[in-house]
């Protein structure tokens, strides 16, 4: 195999696990620990990917890597729409219940659903809190639900309300069930986000809640970002697509953490 071939298919490996390590590499092409280390060099000179010790990541795996909200909502649209309809499930039929949902593309989805909830009852009333623009558009349209808005700086990249006010705000609060994105899901680095103000919005969320559910689809399962904002041990269920690998699976077991496959 030419070595631009060999380059092309472990810039595709790269692509589809993630992550690649020099051992796995150099026996699926027959060649040296060297040789790979060179092609590895040879691609991260080329912005393929990045090395890291044992291996290579992939660029979105870094810890500061974050698509725009609007990069997000075009990405695994089936997955955020099987994962909103099994969050909307957790809502309860009660005559008084109250939500934060957080900014995201996945809660979002869950928001879309939103926009058309009318009471089952007479008088049951559902209170939606949210720090996201895009969500309190979205649920500010259906007259049958409350709306509360956090205030403070708006993050451009996600559209998010962040900051001292929001974290303050939230404080104040004890919504029923909080519904989170997650940039990253981990065994021992729990769930984190790139960016320090909105983890630490997140953060103030995840001790505001009465229960805690995450949102995240599989690509964001045994990932890890700059910042953590919860550990594993803080969160209620977990709701993904794909079944965790065995040692996050186990993490989330020993936590007490609730999966549910969407």
């Amino acid at each position: 195999m030419f070595a631009e071939e060999r380059h092309q298919r472990i810039a595709e490996l790269v692509g589809a696990q993630g992550r690649v390590g020099v051992n796995e590499l150099a026996d699926l092409f027959s060649i040296t620990q060297e040789t790979v280390r060179r092609d590895l060099a040879s691609l991260e000179d080329g912005r393929v990917l990045r090395r890291v010790h044992g291996g290579a990541v992939a660029l979105d795996r870094l810890s500061r890597s974050e698509p725009s909200l609007s990069e997000r909502q075009s990405q695994r649209l089936d997955e955020k729409q099987r994962i909103a309809e099994a969050a909307l499930a957790l809502i309860p039929h009660a005559q008084t219940v109250s939500i934060l949902l957080d900014s995201g593309s996945t809660t979002a989805a869950l928001a879309d659903r939103l926009a058309g909830w009318t009471p089952a009852n007479s008088g049951d009333e559902l209170l939606a809190i949210t720090n996201s623009l895009p969500i309190a558009t979205t649920l500010g349209s259906n007259m049958h639900l409350l709306l509360d808005i956090l205030g403070g700086r708006v993050r451009g990249l996600t559209s998010a309300v962040v900051g001292a006010r929001a974290t303050e705000q939230l404080g104040a609060l004890r919504p029923d069930i909080a519904f989170l994105g997650a940039n990253g899901v981990h065994a021992e680095f729990g769930l984190s986000t790139p960016d320090p103000v909105e983890a630490a919005t997140k953060t103030a969320m995840v001790r505001a809640a009465r229960q805690i559910v995450i949102l995240a689809d599989a690509s964001k399962l045994g990932a890890e970002t700059l910042v953590r904002f919860a550990t594993l041990e803080e969160v209620d269920t977990l709701i993904t697509t794909a079944a965790p690998a065995p040692d996050l699976a186990a993490a989330l077991e020993a936590a007490g953490v609730e999966v549910v496959l969407a």
